[in-house]
């Protein structure tokens, strides 16, 4: 089946990082509403800031401090807003595509001493099961020509450039650590191959 999607509704969203033009997209792939908030005139143009952030229930919605998700959503909008033009594709994967009720059950299992990356294969799952087909038909939808890509993951970049996307710079996305998501982080940069630096003072609170 050839993936599919259709920009169906486009609406204003001032937020406190300021005005965005929400895109809803469906689309014949997985059945899930995605989303593009996008500001300024991206169409034809190259070099424009791109986050694409996966959905994280706890981290975006709660605040949890278990992850820097929450963290990085608000700093990609705080860059696209100070950069006047970009965009922060929001796709429906979480848990890094494992989904909520098991995300939660690895978050057990961290508490009783596993990393986030051995939870998840505990579990019956690879380390990270995200793919980014619909992210790259939501690019093409808006005509960009290039991106810089707010991220520190190596293999989100390798995606998407599979997937045709031209993807011509990176902008690191790094978020203070603390002591409830520093060993979440270390994973990830040393079982993931996150470019995290790692080197920021650790918050004992």
């Amino acid at each position: 089946m050839q993936p599919e999607l259709k920009n169906l509704v486009q609406t204003r969203i001032p937020t406190r990082h300021g005005e965005f033009i929400l895109h809803y997209y469906a689309n014949n792939v997985d059945k899930k509403e995605h989303v593009a908030l996008v500001k300024g005139e991206v169409r034809g143009q190259r070099l424009v800031p791109v986050r694409i952030h996966s959905e994280c229930f706890t981290g975006d919605v709660l605040g949890s401090r278990r992850c820097d998700c929450g963290e990085q959503l608000d700093m990609a909008l705080q860059m696209i807003d100070e950069s006047g033009c970009g965009v922060l594709i929001y796709l429906r994967q979480e848990g890094r595509g494992i989904g909520l009720l098991k995300k939660l059950q690895a978050y057990n299992l961290q508490d009783q001493g596993m990393d986030t990356v051995d939870a998840n294969i505990h579990l019956g799952h690879r380390a990270d099961e995200r793919e980014y087909t619909i992210a790259a038909l939501i690019l093409k939808d808006l005509e960009i020509e290039s991106i810089r890509l707010i991220t520190n993951n190596p293999k989100k970049i390798d995606e998407l450039k599979k997937l045709g996307i031209d993807v011509t710079d990176r902008i690191p996305i790094e978020t203070e650590y603390h002591s409830d998501n520093v060993a979440y982080l270390k994973a990830k940069a040393e079982k993931m191959s996150h470019m995290l630096t790692m080197d920021k003072k650790d918050e004992s609170s």
